[in-house]
């Protein structure tokens, strides 16, 4: 049987359903962050150690942007920069012990939110979102053609 695709309206309305729920996610306290910090933080967290233009370019920002965003990071102390051997003009940035604590309240903070949220729906759409969680994660899988995604 060959699998059938969403309407477009289907489309339409999975996007903004995702698009709703992610800003909601985010209205509670980053930790004093943007979003946009919050990524790069988060990129830093999952790809270990990394020369700033690297950071830049799979956060898809420009140098200049990055410049203020990592001063940020580092003023906090949720990120450091440390010299690469052998290279004096070179650094790399890594996470401090702050920056996954932060990311962690992040996180718990988020889980929170979101399971209370989930307890006003009913047991039915609680088992249709559980079974609908693999094709979900699919979705969210990097996309191997986006240099953003590394």
């Amino acid at each position: 049987m060959v699998p059938q695709p969403l309407a477009a309206t289907d489309v339409a309305r999975l996007r903004v359903a995702i698009a709703r729920l992610s800003r909601w996610l985010r209205r509670h306290d980053l930790a004093g962050l943007t979003p946009t910090q919050l990524s790069a933080l988060a990129t830093v967290d999952r790809l270990g150690p990394l020369r700033l233009g690297d950071l830049a370019a799979v956060e898809g920002i420009a140098p200049s942007t990055l410049t203020r965003l990592v001063t940020v990071l580092e003023e906090r102390g949720y990120v450091e920069r440390c010299p690469v051997p052998g290279d004096a003009r070179a650094s790399t940035l890594a996470i401090t012990s702050d920056g996954h604590a932060a990311l962690e309240l992040i996180r718990e903070q988020s889980t929170i939110l979101l399971a209370g949220r989930l307890r006003t729906l009913t047991d039915e759409q609680r088992a249709a979102l559980a079974a609908a969680l693999p094709a979900l994660e699919r979705l969210a899988e990097p996309d191997p053609g986006d240099p953003r995604s590394r």
